[in-house]
């Protein structure tokens, strides 16, 4: 949905009197040490479940961390440059698409272009042996998720997990301790009933949805530099040994604490309040806390637009386990996974979370995009740790120096928002309707971290299956002569020659502009793409061979006037409709930031047309031929 500039200034404005009056208050959460933590978890947080690292295969942790080591060291990782609020900035996350082949997932004005992970029947030779390797990998880390994520029966693994999880925290002061527990049969998968369904994603694909606009997207501004190599030297240098020397994968991982001082100073007394109820909760409230529910009303009129009546949807504070209607039946088959990787200590600054206090935020709270409807998706964590460094199962600074993912009901301030440890392997779930009724962040840690966010991306428009059969359908109404090679238009009927000009505007600017703009980038790594783009532009220029011939028929004085004007009308609102485009596209590739990325990753400005090119039907200025069109309509 678009938003007005008056509507995003109204927001801006509510959520800059929100945290005037938060100030120094700040909204409770719970963390694993916390009393109520697993309570919270499952009355209001159920749609979240955590598979901790010793229960997936041992030997699919060596594949899979290797092959994101690979990718990383061949330099795939690169920020996006992404629109956000009508300007663009660079991703704090380097970031990766693998996926089915021909497979898109567009963000924030940014459609990515998937590198094809190899499967068993799907051997090709776009990419070297051991980037194909990286990439199969990844896919056989799919089909794990793929049969797991919808695995519930009832006390199924993830509840057990869960229970072990706070379990460990409760009665084990350190990571020795907790040895046993966690390497029982239980934590292994198991079958189970019921609905899997959810919307979800877990690194900031946050395609239009910048809910509290403190996502890390919106945060850079036009002076911050591309690519840095600062933070390719840094990770050189502190991860640069672990491609030869990978360890075997750690059977057991300590469970990290939420903060001691946040324990003390709010959560203690925290009374859950039944899903669903309006009225205010102040009871276990400190001092601190009860100006905090005052802001009730304040929240609830401040809903982001594509919300459409989240809290009449659902019951408010909790995620749904069986949702009524589901758009995602059976089980879930994720087609892409948006890999991502991040070394908070090359960043010069990271933004404070700041309703909850939380800590330095990766990427800030949001719902996600583009995924089909209740969808679930699957995430994997890998953290890089120096070996000097462990992680202690004690509250303190080593929980804060863990990645984490945040949780927090959607503009509710009464249920307590969640945060949830992640150790090196650990994976997690975003299921049933959590997306729709809860908004995620993530919490950096101290050390570099990968994650590969498995979706199942809503691609009915993005597909090249899809891009060429809308082709087609355009070039059916271009005839050739076989004899004298002339070009003619079967139908001339306004509907039909309007929708054949809007699927050329998609052609140029959703497939190819986009491609150019950021999807070349990866041609070095993989050619899977090049041979479809070059049929693409081929096709593009059929088209413009066709907008040439309704010019000519516009012109044409023995049409009938009424035919002329109808056609004129529609001539000129594509051309006019392409100018506009075609601007905003030089000006994103011509833009300071653009200008700061080295060669190889830098947006092209592709001239698909040119003057001095004979083949070509038009002109290079659209400006001279919406001139003509309008000189025609006015002297009819």
């Amino acid at each position: 949905m678009k938003r007005s500039g008056g509507n995003e200034s109204e927001k801006r404005r509510k959520r800059r009197r929100l945290l005037h009056e938060l100030g120094d208050q700040r909204i409770p959460y719970l963390g694993p040490s916390d009393h109520g933590f697993q309570q919270l978890w499952e009355t209001s947080y159920s749609g979240l479940a955590l598979r901790r690292s010793c229960s997936l295969p041992e030997e699919l942790h060596g594949r899979v961390e290797a092959a994101l080591l690979t990718l990383r060291q061949r330099g795939c990782f690169l920020r996006d440059l992404v629109k956000v609020r009508d300007r663009d900035v660079f991703t704090a996350v380097s970031r990766v698409l693998l996926g089915q082949p021909g497979t898109t997932y567009r963000y924030l004005d940014t459609r990515l272009f998937t590198i094809p992970w190899h499967t068993d029947e799907q051997r090709g030779t776009c990419c070297d042996p051991d980037l194909s390797a990286a990439c199969k990998a990844l896919w056989e880390l799919n089909c794990f998720f793929c049969s797991d994520v919808g695995d519930r029966k009832e006390g199924d693994v993830f509840k057990q997990c869960r229970k072990e999880f706070v379990g460990a925290i409760e009665s084990k002061p350190s990571v020795e301790g907790d040895t046993e527990s966690k390497d029982s049969e239980e934590s292994k998968p198991s079958d189970d009933g019921g609905d899997s369904e959810s919307k979800q994603s877990e690194e900031g694909e946050t395609e239009s949805k910048h809910s509290d606009d403190w996502d890390i997207e919106s945060k850079h501004s036009e002076e911050e530099e591309g690519p840095s190599s600062k933070q390719d030297a840094a990770w050189e240098s502190r991860h640069g040994d672990e491609m030869g020397d990978m360890k075997t994968k750690q059977t057991e991982l300590g469970s990290p604490t939420g903060s001691k001082q946040h324990s003390e100073e709010k959560h203690t007394d925290w009374k859950h309040r039944p899903a669903g109820s309006t009225e205010t909760e102040t009871t276990g409230l400190g001092p601190q806390e009860k100006p905090v529910a005052e802001l009730k009303h304040s929240l609830s009129g401040y809903h982001i637009e594509d919300e459409e009546d989240e809290d009449q949807q659902s019951g408010q504070g909790c995620s749904n386990l069986n949702p009524a209607k589901t758009s995602c039946p059976g089980p879930a088959q994720f087609n892409v996974t948006l890999l991502n990787y991040m070394d908070p200590a090359a960043m010069s600054q990271l933004k404070e979370e700041p309703y909850y206090g939380m800590g330095k935020m990766a990427v800030g709270w949001h719902h996600d995009e583009n995924l089909v409807s209740l969808s679930p998706v699957a995430v994997y964590s890998y953290s890089c740790h120096d070996d000097d460094k462990g992680v202690s199962s004690e509250e303190g600074p080593a929980e804060k120096g863990c990645w984490r993912i945040g949780l927090k009901v959607a503009w509710d301030i009464h249920t307590p928002g969640l945060t949830l440890p992640l150790q090196s392997g650990d994976s997690y779930y975003l299921r049933d309707d959590l997306n729709r009724t809860h908004q995620h962040c993530v919490l950096a840690g101290d050390s570099a971290r990968f994650s590969s966010t498995h979706r199942v991306a809503e691609c009915s428009t993005g597909t090249l299956d899809y891009i060429q059969s809308r082709c087609r359908e355009a070039l059916s109404n271009l005839s050739t002569d076989p004899e004298t090679g002339t070009h003619s238009l079967l139908s001339l009927l306004p509907a039909t020659l309007q929708g054949y000009e809007e699927i050329h505007n998609e052609v140029e600017f959703e497939w190819l502009r986009q491609y150019w703009f950021q999807g070349q980038r990866y041609t070095r790594f993989c050619s899977w793409w090049a041979r479809p783009m070059e049929q693409l532009e081929n096709d593009w220029r059929e088209m413009e061979l066709m907008t040439q011939l309704l010019l000519a028929a516009v012109e044409e004085e023995g049409q009938p006037e009424e035919g002329r004007r109808e056609m004129a009308e529609t001539l000129l609102t594509a051309l006019t409709d392409r100018q506009q485009h075609r601007q905003t596209w030089r000006d994103r590739c011509h833009s300071s930031l653009a200008q700061t990325l080295p060669p190889e990753e830098a947006p092209v400005d592709r001239p698909f047309w040119a003057d001095d090119d004979p083949s070509m039907p038009l002109p290079f200025d659209l400006a001279d031929i919406i001139n003509r069109v309008e000189s025609l309509l006015w002297r009819m």
